[in-house]
């Protein structure tokens, strides 16, 4: 990141200059691969045999699951929730997170993979490159609409090539939440924690520049590193112009103690008491590896909303806070350390039913759906 830095700082004075706006691209893209419309210069055959199956996995994401977790989670929230959102280890998982919390005015994910570039869909004129590109996102999307859990393999593998993967898998959120986007800006989080949206010199600057990958086992992005962490505003489909917008920040970072970028916590911590909400987070948050990010959500959350790859039950229960369990948990769905396994079983001995799969399974052979509700005092 500091090649990066410096060639900022060369590029030309950003005070004054407007942040630069992506929208004309997103729109397209967003009809692309939400199966809308098919953009101007693309093989509408390729897309609409494309569509087809993908069409399927919306509806059956909606039915089978979007709307029963919805109308299971709202009765438990308490009153008065803080308006952000924050969901760690939420690649490309927007649409759960709108699924869930609807109310949220402003929602971050953060995750190892970059937003990527809104552009590049234009270079897709031959219907064989379009085809493999949408197969792409097509499998990195697969797990979320259809599994509610993520695959890191095809989530890193949307780090190449034309379609920006966490993008259009933010977009797919957007459209099935019935939102449209209607703005696309692209910023970098300074170490005081504030946000410095770029503008057209400053992505300009490092054009040709190759991003780096967040952890040695993903896939290098072959895009630049202007295009990391995104902000989409976006407002319900059909309102009027001056319908207030609501925000979705993608932050791309290895969320390691030793490899959280600077600024990012206090970025988080400035905002006060949040919602919070994680799952498939490969039991991350059980590592003292990551022990700054799960400090943070014990210090800031008010209610959060997890599978087992939460916050272990007994950090909650150390701070005061109530958790609910629903569903069943036997044992980690990934090796994991026995004393927490042993802290879930417990607090799942008395769990109520659920009704949909939320995240990972368990890891018996029963693939037992759960999920944790904690309220903190605000």
């Amino acid at each position: 990141m500091l090649a990066f830095s410096l060639l900022v700082l060369a590029a030309a004075d950003a005070g004054t200059a407007a942040p630069a706006e992506f929208i004309d691209d997103a729109l397209p893209l967003y009809n692309l691969v939400t199966c809308t419309e098919t953009p101007p210069g693309l093989d509408a055959k390729t897309v609409d045999t494309w569509c087809a199956n993908q069409k399927k996995r919306y509806t059956s994401f909606t039915e089978s699951w979007g709307t029963k977790a919805n109308a299971f989670l709202t009765p438990l929230k308490p009153a008065g929730l803080p308006s952000e959102l924050v969901y760690p280890f939420g690649g490309g998982d927007l649409m759960a997170a709108l699924q869930l919390f609807p109310e949220e005015t402003v929602i971050s994910t953060l995750s190892l993979e970059l937003a990527g570039d809104p552009r590049r869909w234009k270079n897709l004129t031959r219907p064989a490159e379009l085809q493999k590109s949408l197969s792409a996102i097509a499998n990195a999307s697969a797990s979320t609409l259809v599994s509610n859990d993520s695959l890191s393999k095809n989530l890193s593998a949307t780090q190449q090539g034309e379609l920006p993967g966490q993008l259009s898998m933010h977009l797919m959120g957007l459209m099935l939440a019935g939102q449209v986007p209607v703005s696309v800006r692209y910023f970098r989080v300074e170490p005081d924690g504030t946000l410095h949206y770029l503008t057209t010199d400053e992505i300009t600057a490092v054009e040709g520049t190759m991003a780096k990958n967040l952890k040695a086992s993903w896939k290098a992005p072959d895009f630049s590193p202007a295009f990391a962490n995104v902000e989409v505003q976006f407002v319900p489909k059909g309102s009027p112009a001056s319908t207030p917008r609501r925000v979705h920040r993608h932050f791309a970072a290895n969320l390691a103690n030793d490899s959280l970028p600077p600024g990012l916590l206090k970025h988080f911590e400035a905002k006060g008491k949040i919602t919070a909400m994680t799952k498939a987070a490969s039991y991350l948050l059980w590592r003292d590896a990551f022990s700054n990010v799960r400090d943070y959500l014990l210090a800031n959350a008010v209610f959060m909303v997890s599978d087992s790859t939460g916050v272990p039950p007994m950090h909650w229960l150390q701070k005061g806070c109530t958790v609910q369990t629903f569903g069943a948990f036997e044992k980690s769905f990934l090796g994991t350390w026995e004393g927490y396994q042993a802290d879930f079983r417990k607090a799942f001995a008395t769990a109520k039913p659920i009704p949909m799969r939320f995240g990972y399974p368990d890891g018996s052979e029963k693939k037992l759906s759960h999920m944790m509700v904690t309220k903190c005092a605000k």
